[in-house]
């Protein structure tokens, strides 16, 4: 029996998705939870994973299309499963899915090399207007090539020749494709040139620039929202702690000498997080209607700044973890959010957020809580500073401000203080840990 995939809702306000770019072509083989589909959110282009193994089949969107959310964007059948019979997806006649598996089963795959049809879908080549010069008339790569070529030169608007994720992506970033040297055939922009020109390229260029105007809608027009919403709805409260990182700092020393491994201080602050939620479930709870839910996992989410706005992946189960599985975990989430490859189980689940600006020379900030959760944590740089010792003299020290932001309807002060307390002691005795 066939499997829908469906196109799943990543945001609560979502109501569409975008498809991008398809990972897999009719026919290939695929494994659980493998992605097959790249498609936009308000906030990140994200991946859409196989809920089953089997072959890809019944593919019922284009690059390009603008999906319904919970739509079926394409199937997954065992192998000598035929497709007949199939549901058609929802805004589309069943004449239309009809042909467009004739399309692909009958048509597409014998009559184009899969390497041509990727490489068509990525240029944007229609292929039903491509002669195929290969034997009984398939169509080949060099006939795609030919193709994207002369749609480039026959274009009379001027426009730069790109694929629709590489367009879609330099809207998000704020980069004119003018700007972008392009690695495709004939010269056409690839996503991965616009990626790589928005690595090299600082976000004044890309988006602020004197005298012009920054659109105010898609993730920096969600982000606005939710934290409009979250300051207006929830009474918010704030401690700051200083903590000395000394012990921290040796920790790391320690194990890089040891593993070779370089552990980030915001995976140290991960685990110890997770450490002190779990003495402090009320921190790690949500909110629901005349009740407080104590949750049973501990899922961190961690702020990420893209150049169009911020994005929480999370880190599911950190209190099951030691600091070397988080540190890994934390480098490999970071990375996706910059490259584009999230994946929707990324982005669901969170408990507790922590939002780091160290790296960006804040001594202390406040955040706003991200709903539904009921606390945030700020942390800021690590810093030389002098403080007392235990003879009442100066001793300089490095330190960090770390501020709790919480919803004072769920903690009260002492709650989130206790809290704080122990996250500090934590941090100042590593050894409270398990490592």
């Amino acid at each position: 029996m066939s499997t829908p995939i469906i196109m799943p809702k990543f945001g609560f306000n979502q109501e569409t998705s975008e498809i991008l770019e398809w990972l897999k072509k009719e026919g290939d083989s695929i494994d659980k939870g493998d992605p097959v589909a790249v498609v936009s959110t308000e906030k990140v282009s994200m991946e859409v994973e196989a809920p089953e193994s089997g072959l890809l089949a019944g593919l019922q969107y284009k690059v390009g299309e603008t999906v319904n959310i919970a739509s079926v964007i394409a199937y997954i059948v065992k192998p000598g499963e035929k497709l007949e019979g199939l549901a058609p997806a929802p805004g589309k006649p069943k004449s239309e899915v009809k042909e467009n598996q004739r399309a692909n089963v009958e048509e597409n795959i014998p009559s184009i090399t899969p390497v041509a049809s990727k490489l068509a879908q990525e240029l944007g080549v229609d292929i039903g207007t491509v002669t195929g010069s290969g034997p009984g008339g398939r169509v080949t790569r060099e006939d795609i090539e030919k193709a994207a070529s002369n749609k480039s030169k026959n274009s009379s608007t001027g426009k730069i020749p790109a694929t629709p994720a590489a367009k879609r992506v330099a809207n998000e970033s704020g980069i004119s494709l003018n700007n972008v040297s392009a690695s495709g055939p004939a010269g056409v922009v690839l996503s991965a040139d616009v990626l790589k020109t928005e690595k090299v390229t600082s976000s004044t260029t890309k988006i602020a620039k004197p005298g012009g105007i920054v659109p105010f809608s898609g993730m920096r027009k969600a982000i606005a929202l939710n934290m409009q919403r979250s300051y207006q709805e929830i009474p918010h409260i704030t401690l700051t702690y200083e903590v000395d990182m000394q012990a921290a700092s040796q920790l790391r020393e320690k194990v890089l000498k040891n593993t070779g491994k370089k552990i980030s201080f915001t995976a140290l602050i991960v685990k110890a997080v997770a450490w002190a939620l779990g003495r402090n479930p009320m921190v790690n709870s949500r909110l629901e209607t005349d009740q407080i839910v104590l949750l049973p996992s501990i899922n961190i989410g961690i702020a990420v700044a893209l150049e169009v706005g911020l994005i929480v992946p999370v880190l599911h189960d950190a209190n099951l973890k030691n600091i070397s599985e988080i540190n890994v975990e934390v480098e490999e989430l970071t990375t996706r959010s910059t490259n584009n490859r999230l994946r929707q189980s990324d982005l669901q689940g969170s408990t507790f957020t922590i939002s780091n600006l160290g790296m960006y020379g804040a001594d202390k900030f406040t955040s706003i809580i991200n709903p539904p959760e009921v606390a945030i944590l700020a942390v800021g740089r690590i810093r030389k500073q002098f403080v007392a010792d235990e003879m009442g003299q100066p001793i300089l020290r490095p330190m960090a401000s770390l501020t709790l932001s919480a919803d004072h309807r769920v903690l009260d002060g002492v709650v989130a203080a206790r809290f704080m307390t122990d996250l500090r002691d934590c941090l100042e005795q590593p050894g409270l840990m398990a490592i």
